[in-house]
C-alpha cells in the first residue's frame, strides 16, 4: 500500500471509530455528543475522499458541505442538508455556554434519526471510496 493508501485507510479507520462512538453515546443518552460524533465521523470520511483525490493532506476545515464539494461528490439534497445540519454541531458544541441549551433541545428521537441518516450516508461514502481506488 502506498502512502496515499495508508493515509486514506487512517482517515477511514478514525471515521469508523467515531461512528462507533456515536452509537455508544446514543446508548448512554448523550444526544448532543451523538450529533458531534456523527459530524466527526463524516468529516473524517470526507477527508479520506479528499486524500484519495488529491494525494495530499486535506484542508483543516470542518464544513462538511465544503469538504464534499472539494472531494467532487454529488450528493442528494437530503444528504447536503444533513451535512449542513451536522456542521452546526461541530461549531456550536465546542463552546460551554451553549452546550446545556443545545443538549436540552436534542431528543432521543432526533438523535436516532440523525444516527440513522449518518450511517446511511457513511455507507454510501465508503462504497464510493472503494469504487474509486
Amino acid at each position: 500500500m502506498d502512502s496515499t493508501g495508508k493515509d486514506v485507510k487512517s482517515w477511514v479507520d478514525a471515521s469508523r471509530y467515531d461512528l462507533e462512538t456515536a452509537r455508544a453515546l446514543l446508548e448512554s443518552r448523550r444526544y448532543l455528543y451523538v450529533l458531534f460524533m456523527c459530524q466527526q465521523s463524516l468529516e473524517k470520511l470526507l477527508k479520506a475522499h479528499l486524500t484519495r483525490r488529491t494525494a495530499a493532506f486535506p484542508p483543516r476545515i470542518h464544513s462538511l458541505a465544503r469538504l464534499a464539494e472539494l472531494a467532487g461528490l454529488e450528493l442528494s439534497q437530503d444528504d447536503k442538508a444533513l451535512l449542513e445540519r451536522l456542521s452546526l454541531y461541530y461549531l456550536q458544541s465546542r463552546y460551554p455556554p451553549e452546550i446545556l441549551v443545545l443538549a436540552k433541545q436534542i431528543t432521543r428521537s432526533a438523535a436516532m434519526t440523525c444516527m440513522a441518516q449518518t450511517e446511511a450516508l457513511w455507507k454510501w461514502l465508503r462504497r464510493q471510496l472503494i469504487r474509486n481506488k
